[in-house]
């Protein structure tokens, strides 16, 4: 009897730990890392430097770091030099649930002095040079089997194409765009890299992961120097600890801070490379990149904006959670939004931002936002103002 007592007792103790173990497990947060090409897409190629070589030695650089954190688990589109279809790289992301989803690649140009690192997030661009880099880039698709079923009949190398890709980045545009941010603050501030800033470009890869998604172009191959520096193994280590500080960073401030969160020591500073200049501001401090101007998708002229009103006032930041955002105008009443009440909403362009709550307290947000998650939005997060103006939640905190 007593060895049938503590068998269960033993059932009881496994399976709680199991439950934890599981619990646990679904709250980590979730990183799909995409090391661009591999196997007969061998990128761009700048002997002996080749970007499919780079890109995968990079990828599991930065894997391993963010492994170390009991907080995240990571998800790899390839760990090999293997070919992998676009589509197939995003569903990866996309069936891990993944929480963020970044693209590795390296650049390259017919001017070998062109050199520094930029970050895209998914969009329509009329910047022909971006344009003509995701034309590179989506060129892939024309490798992989019955492409042209598989993309419903999307041609890379048509402009109409693009016009007609279905914008579903909305609802993660702001947080792709405070990732890509961060990830080349790190660049700057932790490796003394040139910046060229935070741009849009309408990426296959990206268009179909479907979470906050960049694309980091980490450098230029076909600079001599810089291809040097990304095909060694000090440089692509430093390469790896920004890529890691930033994501930390990022899933720090928008998810809470956990175990092993803490930045990662930076094991070198790269040499500057002509000093730092930020895309279309000569004047600006070197710790700031300048974010794109979103164009939003078309759609018939919203009614007049409803402006932000907070209650706090006198310099004080605020805080809200943002649910969602739309092209449809919904009613602020708690039957559109799951039950919530205290819905605000403002629109930018065609669309419509919905948040919940307002508070001067961060962790009275934090309470909000584990409250809207709850009720079912996942990609809610916390955003900041102050004197009605949207910033940055560290921003905000540091006031």
């Amino acid at each position: 009897m007593k060895v049938i007592q503590q068998t269960r007792v033993l059932t009881i103790i496994a399976f709680a730990a199991l439950l934890f173990s599981n619990t646990i497990h679904a709250q980590k947060f979730k990183v799909a890392l995409d090391a661009g090409h591999g196997d007969h897409d061998y990128g761009a190629i700048r002997m002996p430097y080749i970007e499919k070589n780079i890109t995968l030695a990079v990828v599991l650089k930065v894997g391993k770091i963010l492994e170390k954190s009991s907080g995240v688990e990571v998800i790899y589109t390839r760990k090999s030099d293997q070919f992998i279809d676009l589509v197939e790289r995003a569903n990866i992301a996309n069936r891990a649930d993944a929480n963020i989803f970044v693209s590795i690649h390296c650049n390259a140009n017919n001017n070998t002095a062109a050199c520094g690192s930029e970050t895209y997030v998914m969009g329509m661009s009329k910047n022909a040079s971006n344009l003509e880099a995701a034309k590179r880039e989506n060129s892939v698709i024309t490798l992989e089997k019955d492409y042209k079923q598989k993309y419903e009949g999307f041609d890379p190398k048509s402009p109409e194409s693009y016009g007609t890709m279905v914008m579903s980045q909305e609802l993660y545009l702001d947080q792709s765009i405070a990732l890509a941010g961060k990830i080349q603050n790190h660049f700057i501030d932790d490796l003394n890299r040139k910046s060229r800033g935070v741009k849009q470009a309408p990426y296959m890869v990206l268009h179909k992961a479907y979470m906050p998604r960049v694309l980091i172009e980490m450098g230029f191959i076909s600079n001599p120097a810089e291809g040097a520096l990304l095909d060694s193994e000090e440089g692509q280590q430093g390469i790896a600890e920004a890529i890691a500080n930033a994501i930390l960073s990022y899933k720090k401030e928008y998810f809470g801070a956990g175990a092993g969160d803490d930045d990662v020591k930076p094991s070198q500073k790269m040499e500057k490379d002509g000093g730092v200049k930020v895309i279309d501001t000569p004047s600006t401090p070197k710790t700031t990149v300048k974010l794109p101007e979103v164009k939003k998708p078309e759609a018939k002229k919203p009614e007049p904006k409803e402006e932000i009103k907070s209650e706090v006032t006198g310099g004080v930041a605020t805080f809200k959670v943002q649910l969602s955002a739309s092209g449809n105008k919904l009613e602020p009443i708690p039957s559109n939004f799951k039950g919530l009440g205290n819905i605000s909403i403002a629109s930018e362009g065609a669309l419509y931002k919905y948040m919940y709550g307002e508070t001067s307290n961060y962790e009275e947000a934090k309470r909000l936002l584990a409250e809207a998650k709850a009720k079912g939005y996942a990609s809610a997060f916390v955003i900041a103002f102050k004197n009605g103006k949207k910033v940055s939640v560290q921003e905000a905190l540091k006031q």
